[in-house]
């Protein structure tokens, strides 16, 4: 009875897997978007230099993501099959950060390196991600980047 039980475990964490990572994230061409969302990229990657494409279903919706690069830093979006834009993640300078969120970062950064910071906007409410890359040699996180989110006040948000 036992090794049924564990039989059937296996067999149902296969499935799981299968499952996620038949909604992960599929790199794509310009041809394969629905025409709005081609319409939506063409309007805004004007002056950017388009540096990939995806789709990719996101709590049970697909979306789209163009990978731009704008004056030399990132610059992601996320369209629907409508081509109108549900998220926007954006590499910004640290100064450019609101007094709590940026007080937040190099309060987490602590004697760490930050790598980048992105403006995260999704349904009008933006957050800023810090990844933050971990100092020391000894820790099991050390040189290793993760990410952190803040509201503008400061507050972790995610």
């Amino acid at each position: 009875m036992g090794t049924r039980f564990i039989a059937a475990a296996g067999v149902a964490a296969m499935l799981l897997t299968v499952t996620a990572f038949a909604d992960s994230e599929k790199k794509v061409t310009m041809h394969e978007l629905p025409a709005a969302v081609q319409q939506a990229i063409a309007q805004q990657s004007k002056g950017a230099t388009v540096r990939g494409l995806s789709r990719e279903i996101e709590n049970g919706k697909m979306t789209y993501e163009a990978e731009l690069t704008v004056n030399n830093h990132g610059k992601d979006i996320s369209f629907d099959a409508a081509g109108k834009i549900v998220g926007v993640e954006e590499e910004v300078p640290l100064a450019s950060v609101p007094q709590g969120a940026r007080a937040a970062i190099q309060k987490a950064v602590g004697a760490g390196k930050l790598q980048k910071v992105e403006a995260v906007t999704e349904n009008g409410v933006t957050a800023y991600e810090a990844t933050i890359v971990r100092p020391g040699k000894s820790s099991e996180r050390a040189g290793k980047s993760s990410e952190t989110t803040f509201s503008a006040d400061g507050a972790r948000a995610k």
